[in-house]
């Protein structure tokens, strides 16, 4: 027992002296390259068993003979796991150079170049984050290049519809200011036409821009959607006259749901105006809504003729008004009689404030071509059945 105390202690002694020589080393190492604080580890470490394994050779061998050939051995293994930790930190080194240009094209256009030789687990895991990483940003980058688009489009078609409306306004205006308007009931009349168009332009701006920041505030009751949708047929109800279009709605389903009423009564609204406006002359638009679980779906299905399905993703963004297919017509193919109706092209705003409406209220907006047309859906969570 007494040995092995004893050769313990040496063994101790000799690693202590080594691991007080290397930790001021891979204290200032620690800073410098990945292979050199590796190599450092292992030298220490090496150098520790070396110097421990010397020491009590030296003090339990007694012929030289037997000291030389444990000193040999010793260093002899010492080298090979020296050379060993070397090739070692050189492989880890250069998978971890072969990422950091790899890294480099995160973001960019061709996206994520992945390195081609074999890395370690932790910089395959590592590779794998940073490919997602770079899927993430172009997807990112491709939103904010559609977002900038719909953005142009929109400020160009709003200009559009601006200017169309004031130069009507300011010819009226100096018509009546020089006192050539021959009828001037009609050119008043004229006039708040126009302005209410303009306010209605204005007031979809503020409502899409309330719900883009995240302020649409929401009143909430529970109520059913076969007065909801009553409500709006019953506002849509002049203008589907006006436009010679039928309008239908007797597949409701008494379902409860907890929403604002007012502002679902908006988006159905702008469902049925658009449908109307895109649905000619004796055409029919439907209305309808079922319960599916724990959603309340209400349908509009027009006669619009459909629309192109590399449409059909973009039908609810900001400022879309789609091809001809859905070109509103012009008031004078209105019934004799009937009341015109100016600026019957909107600013493509009212499809998305049916989204942000609906997606406030924890649902989602679809649409889908059907025969003859298409048909806009609106999923609403279900309230509890009525007790």
């Amino acid at each position: 027992m007494s040995d092995l105390m004893l050769m313990a202690s040496y063994a101790a002694l000799g690693a202590a002296a080594a691991g007080v020589v290397g930790w001021p080393a891979v204290l200032l190492l620690r800073r410098r390259s990945l292979a050199l604080s590796l190599f450092t580890v292992v030298f220490v470490t090496v150098l520790a068993v070396a110097a421990s394994t010397i020491a009590v050779a030296e003090a339990m061998l007694p012929g030289h003979h037997d000291f030389q050939v444990v000193t040999i051995v010793t260093c002899m293994g010492s080298v090979v796991s020296l050379i060993v930790a070397a090739l070692l930190s050189r492989q880890v080194v250069a998978g971890s150079r072969a990422l950091t240009r790899a890294a480099r094209t995160v973001g960019s256009d061709a996206g994520f170049t992945a390195p081609l030789g074999p890395l370690s687990s932790e910089l395959s895991e590592l590779s794998a984050e940073l490919s997602a990483t770079s899927a993430r940003l172009a997807e990112s980058r491709q939103r904010e290049r559609a977002l900038e688009s719909s953005r142009r489009e929109l400020i160009a078609w709003i200009s559009h519809d601006l200017r169309t409306p004031l130069a009507g306004l300011r010819a009226m205006a100096e018509a009546l200011e020089d006192g050539v308007a021959d009828e001037p009931q009609r050119y008043h009349s004229r006039i708040r036409t126009e302005v209410d168009r303009l306010t209605g332009m204005v007031d979809d701006l503020f409502e899409l821009s309330r719900i883009q920041a995240g302020a649409l505030t929401l009143s909430l009751s529970r109520v059913s959607v076969y007065d909801l949708v009553g409500d709006a047929i019953a506002g849509a109800y002049p203008l589907a006259r006006e436009r010679g279009v039928h309008l239908v709605g007797d597949r409701i389903a008494p379902a409860p749901v907890e929403v604002d009423s007012r502002e679902i009564t908006r988006v159905l609204g702008n469902l049925l105006i658009n449908a109307i406006r895109s649905t000619p002359v004796d055409g029919t638009v439907a209305v309808a809504a079922r319960q599916e679980e724990a959603e309340v779906v209400v349908s509009v299905t027009d006669g619009c003729g459909g629309i192109d399905e590399q449409d059909l993703a973009r039908v609810f963004e900001t400022g879309w008004r789609g091809g001809s297919a859905r070109t509103p017509r012009k008031a004078a193919t209105a019934p004799a009689g009937a009341v015109q109706h100016h600026g019957d092209t909107g600013a493509g705003l009212g499809l998305a404030i049916v989204r942000g409406i609906v997606e406030a209220h924890a649902g989602h907006a679809s649409v889908h071509n059907v025969h003859g047309g298409c048909c806009f859906e609106i999923a609403l969570p279900a309230a509890m059945p009525w007790a």
